[in-house]
C-alpha cells in the first residue's frame, strides 16, 4: 500500500513539468543547415545562431515588437530593423519547419535588403534584454529596408548577405561608419 502511494506522489510531481511542456511557454530549439535556432513562442523571440565561416553571425527576431537584430561579426557590427511582417516567416512557420525537423529547403520566397544609416544606436536596453546582451560589445546601428526597385545603387561589395532558416535572404548594405 505504501508503494502504490509513493508512486501516486512520483507521478504528480512529473504533471507540472508535462503540463509546462504542451504550453506555448517551452522553448524549442533546432538546427537547419549550419544554424542553430532556439525558439520561445511565449515571449516572442527567436535567436539565431550561424556558424558559416563565410558569414558567420548572430540574430534575433522579435515577433512581438517586429524588429530584427543581426550581429555581423566579419563587421564587428550590430544592425536593427524592422522586420516586413509581409515578408517575413511567421513565428509560426519557423516553429513548424524546426519541429518537422525538416532537411528540405523552402524556396527562399523573398530577398529583402537593408541600408545602414550612419547614426549609432545610444540605448539598447529599450530593446529588451536579448538584443542588448548580444549587440552590447560592438557599434549597433540602424537599418533601412529598401522598397524594391531602389535597390540597384547600392554597392554589391559593401553587402552582407544572410539567409534566415531556408525561408529569406537578406542583404545588409552599406558602408557601417568608423569600420
Amino acid at each position: 500500500m505504501g508503494n502504490a502511494g509513493t508512486l501516486d506522489l512520483g507521478l504528480l510531481s512529473l504533471l507540472p513539468s508535462l503540463l509546462q511542456n504542451i504550453s506555448d511557454n517551452h522553448p524549442l530549439d533546432g538546427s537547419v543547415g549550419t544554424q542553430s535556432i532556439h525558439v520561445n513562442a511565449f515571449r516572442g523571440m527567436v535567436s539565431i545562431r550561424d556558424n558559416n565561416v563565410l558569414s558567420e553571425w548572430d540574430g534575433v527576431l522579435d515577433y512581438k515588437n517586429a524588429l530584427l537584430a543581426a550581429k555581423l561579426f566579419s563587421k564587428m557590427a550590430c544592425v536593427l530593423a524592422k522586420m516586413d511582417e509581409a515578408v517575413f516567416p511567421t513565428l509560426d512557420d519557423i516553429v513548424k519547419a524546426l519541429d518537422h525537423q525538416t532537411s528540405k529547403h523552402y524556396p527562399s520566397t523573398h530577398g529583402l535588403t537593408y541600408t545602414v544609416l550612419p547614426s549609432r544606436v545610444k540605448n539598447l536596453a529599450q530593446f529588451g534584454a536579448p538584443i542588448k546582451d548580444m549587440c552590447r560589445a560592438v557599434p549597433t546601428y540602424f537599418a533601412q529596408q529598401q522598397k524594391e526597385g531602389n535597390a540597384l545603387a547600392i554597392d554589391p561589395d559593401s553587402c552582407f548577405e544572410i539567409q534566415l532558416l531556408s525561408f529569406l535572404g537578406l542583404s545588409i548594405c552599406g558602408e557601417i561608419p568608423g569600420l
